[in-house]
This record gives structure tokens, C-alpha cells and sequence, in this order.
């Protein structure tokens, strides 16, 4: 599950507080608040047909996590979508594009981690990229990592950080075990979320996905659950363990980046029949019709 590199991304520009640099000119100075401390919040929002999905709730969130650890200046919804805007427009961009939106605490006048050091305001950055769905539906296999997900007294996961420091070791212990994915668990060991998707569960035609106590509040996890509610779909949300998800008849993983993809083997077990299962097609279906059918456009 390895990333490839696009020639279309070759002469991408990047949005850094207003400004439109080519890829390899752009930059952010050292005394960020990114460099220094990876302090700073961040979405990834998808473009289909020249409208983001879930805009309003991936720039509610932005702005959510952004006050949790008192970012002052926060751009408006509008200055955000115009500049939004400007990059996809700037680059041609109107379908298969997944674009990382950050925004850091800003430039500090000295090196330090103390936030009154941030006297210039925020920096925003708009990283535009043709990029389609990254996981392979045909399905994923994920292995257990011995990284703890953080409960919310230790650092809540409803603050959507830059500081991804858990989910890289997790990556890395997966990518030694031949993994496409780490599973993490929480402090008391029952499943939290993969190392960068929400991970659901189907057993007997139930739905089920972990609360939101060790993972962050997924865009993509809630658009699942809402959709089960729409269609019929028995769905619940709680505390599962690994035992659980090695008898599950499914499996998936959900996120903007690969929106659903089925998991086949966790930690040496075939879940299910070993192959994507029923409910992960229907889901998956109905969210791609949930896609065509809403959006912010962005760009005609």
C-alpha cells in the first residue's frame, strides 16, 4: 500500500498563507510552530467534480480543534474556501484530489514552546494533490501494534493534531510485519482506530465502529453511521476487542483519503470468507451515491 508518486503533482504550487510557490520553492520558516513542535491542527478534505465532500464539517472540526489548543486568529470559513479556491483553480484541479489543509499556531519571534512566542498569527497551508483512493479495496491487512492509542487524559483525540508521532511508530511497526496497516488499541486494550483510517466491524448484519474516547471524531466513520441509519442498517457504536474482530463476518476501514476499503486477514487471521464481504459493497456503494450527490462545490 505504498504511495506512488504522480507526474501531474511534478509543478504542483502550494498555498502557503495566501501565496501560490511551486512545490519546490515553497516553505515555511524554521521558527513555525510545525517545525518546532508540530503544534498545529489539520484536515484532509477530498474534491469530487468540483465539490469537497463534507466541507463544512472537515472546516467545523479545523476550527474546533484550533480553539482546543487556543490558536488565536482562525480564519474564517470564507477566507478558508476562497483560498481553497485560488490553489484548486491555480493548479486546474476539479476531480480526484486529495488536499491537506493545516494550520499551524504560526511563526515564533524565538525558538521555544511557549505559545506567547506566536505574535504574527497562523500560517495556512493549502497542499492540493491529484491523488485517487489510496487503499486497495480488493482487501487490506492490518496488524496489531503495541502503540497505545491516547486516552482523552493524556491527550484527547477529538484535537486533531500534526503531532502524529503514535501513528508513525504504529506504521512502521506494520510495515516490519509486512502489514498495510497498524491496528491500535486503546489504554484498556480494546480497539481504537488503524494507524490513519476508522475501522468498522460486521457481525450477524450488524455495523459496529469504536466510540470516539481514544480515536479522533472520523468525518468519514460518521458519514458510514449516518448512512446506516438512512438505509436500514442495524449500527452500534461501543467497546471491541481484538477477539472480536478475528470472528467478525467483515471488516473495513474508512477515511477520506481511501474512502471504504474491506480488511481480509488481521494478525494472521482470515476475517470472514477472506474476501470483501457483502456489507462492505453496500456500504460502499451507497457512499459513492452519497458523493455524487452533495458536496460544497469549489470550483466550476
Amino acid at each position: 500500500m505504498l504511495q506512488t508518486f504522480d507526474e501531474r503533482n511534478r509543478d504542483l504550487l502550494v498555498n502557503i498563507n495566501g501565496t501560490l510557490t511551486h512545490r519546490d520553492q515553497a516553505g515555511i520558516s524554521p521558527f513555525d510552530s510545525l517545525v518546532q513542535g508540530g503544534d498545529g491542527v489539520w484536515e484532509g478534505l477530498r474534491l469530487y467534480d468540483g465539490r469537497i465532500f463534507r466541507l463544512d464539517e472537515h472546516l467545523a472540526r479545523l476550527a474546533d480543534s484550533a480553539k482546543a489548543i487556543a490558536i488565536q486568529g482562525v480564519p474564517s470559513r470564507d477566507a478558508i474556501v476562497e483560498e481553497l479556491r485560488k490553489t484548486l483553480e491555480a493548479n486546474g484541479m476539479r476531480d480526484g484530489v486529495h488536499i491537506r489543509l493545516t494550520l499551524s499556531r504560526g511563526t515564533k519571534i524565538t525558538s521555544g514552546m511557549d505559545p506567547r512566542l506566536n505574535q504574527s498569527g497562523p500560517t495556512l497551508i493549502v497542499l492540493a494533490e491529484w491523488k485517487a483512493p489510496v487503499y486497495d479495496t480488493s482487501g487490506l491487512t492490518l496488524a496489531t501494534s503495541s502503540v497505545r492509542r491516547f486516552p482523552p487524559d493524556c491527550l484527547d483525540p477529538k484535537i486533531h493534531s500534526n503531532n502524529l508521532l503514535q501513528s508513525i511508530l504504529a506504521k512502521i511497526e506494520a510495515n516490519a510485519a509486512g502489514a498495510d496497516s497498524a491496528l491500535l488499541l486503546d489504554r484498556d486494550g480494546f480497539i481504537a482506530e488503524c494507524n490513519g483510517t476508522h475501522v468498522f466491524l460486521v457481525r450477524d448484519g450488524v455495523v459496529m465502529t469504536s466510540h470516539t474516547d481514544a480515536c479522533p471524531e472520523g468525518i468519514t466513520r460518521q458519514t458510514v453511521l449516518d448512512l446506516c441509519e438512512a438505509n436500514g442498517i442495524p449500527a452500534r457504536v461501543g467497546r471491541y476487542s481484538l477477539a472480536e474482530a478475528y470472528r467478525a463476518d467483515e471488516m473495513f476501514c474508512t477515511g477520506t483519503m481511501g474512502e471504504l476499503a474491506a480488511v481480509t486477514r488481521l494478525d494472521g487471521r482470515t476475517i470472514g470468507s477472506g474476501e470483501p464481504g457483502a456489507m462492505t459493497a453496500r456500504l460502499s456503494e451507497i457512499f459513492a451515491e452519497e458523493v455524487r450527490q452533495s458536496g460544497v462545490r469549489v470550483v466550476e
